[in-house]
């Protein structure tokens, strides 16, 4: 049985804690170091993780003397990794008994550098919310479609860090990991090297509990589908998309360097958008580019939303076109 590093980063996770450690210290798969890095928390984590410590040789601590955020902190536990697989983990879900050695069979059978899974999505009290993740999310077309395209990740985050399994081959690619964007974090950019250099892989089962409570560092109830204006859906879009693109330009040596020059207009055609509020034919050829493989229906859902604001006038225009003529106006 291959060893696998396990890297867990804490922070004020004394409520929760126990329960995610129990689920992964009793997996059907045993071999496995437990890597835990705690990043300066002021509740009691330090202490149970003492006592976890005493309790169980497979687990490492390291304990931060400076806060150093979450992204840092894994980026921190992915340099102490000496195991060719290494997995992510939260500190407050909790993990189905069989989630190591479904996810490490799959990257074995597919010969894969990095596999991930669907999960379930439950309240705190374990209650379920969501079957799927990735049907809550919209995702589960994409991942299908493109789950041996680099575009799954590069354009539409799929790969979920929580139920993430991957070799470290990469590694020298992935650290340092950006900070420049909210939306581009450490499951972000781990799966996005993996899909541009490597193969990723997907299992669709769920094989942990991911629990949503309001002291979520990183979780679904911090995106919402619902809003209030049109305009709010076009300016989130475009902003995601600039930020986004802005993060892969200010690291533009990682990516090959077929997909420098695609960063770099697209950088350049999301931040005209945020800019100007009508339609822009002449950039669109960027728009088509990126998502030409994609259905009809999906390329003009995005087409409108990027036009929203011109699209939602046009009835007001003509209105006020057909007074101008009847002399009313």
């Amino acid at each position: 049985m291959e060893q696998i590093d396990i890297l867990l980063a804490t922070y004020n996770g004394e409520k929760y804690l126990k329960e995610q450690l129990d689920s992964i210290l009793n997996q059907t798969y045993t071999n496995f170091r437990l890597l835990i890095s705690d990043d300066c928390s002021k509740d009691y984590t330090r202490q149970i993780l003492k006592e976890y410590e005493k309790k169980d040789s497979r687990i490492k601590l390291f304990f931060q003397e400076k806060n150093l955020g979450y992204v840092k902190n894994f980026e921190f536990l992915l340099t102490k990794v000496e195991n060719e697989i290494y997995a992510l983990s939260d500190q407050d879900d909790v993990w189905n008994k069989d989630k190591i050695e479904k996810t490490y069979n799959k990257l074995k059978k597919d010969n894969a550098d990095l596999a991930f899974t669907d999960l379930e999505v439950v309240n705190e009290k374990l209650g379920t919310m969501y079957p799927s993740f990735n049907n809550y999310m919209m995702l589960s077309r994409k991942i299908e479609k493109y789950v041996d395209d680099y575009k799954m990740q590069y354009l539409y985050n799929c790969v979920t860090g929580c139920t993430l399994m991957s070799k470290k081959a990469f590694l020298d690619k992935i650290i340092p990991i950006p900070t420049d964007s909210k939306y581009v974090i450490h499951d972000t950019w781990i799966g996005l090297i993996v899909a541009l250099y490597g193969k990723v892989t997907y299992l669709n089962e769920t094989t942990i509990k991911y629990r949503q409570h309001g002291g979520n560092q990183v979780g679904s109830n911090h995106i919402s589908h619902k809003f209030t204006k049109l305009e709010q859906v076009r300016n989130l879009f475009i902003n995601v998309k600039y930020q986004l693109f802005k993060t892969y330009v200010n690291n533009n040596n990682v990516f090959p360097e077929n997909i420098q020059k695609q960063n770099l207009e697209s950088y350049n055609y999301f931040e005209m958008l945020k800019n100007k509020k009508y339609i822009n034919f002449k950039d669109w050829k960027i728009f088509h580019q990126l998502y030409k493989t994609e259905t009809f229906k999906y390329y003009i859902e995005n087409f409108a939303i990027l036009n929203l604001p011109i699209l939602a006038n046009i009835p007001f225009k003509i209105r006020h076109f057909i007074l101008k003529l009847q002399g009313r106006r």
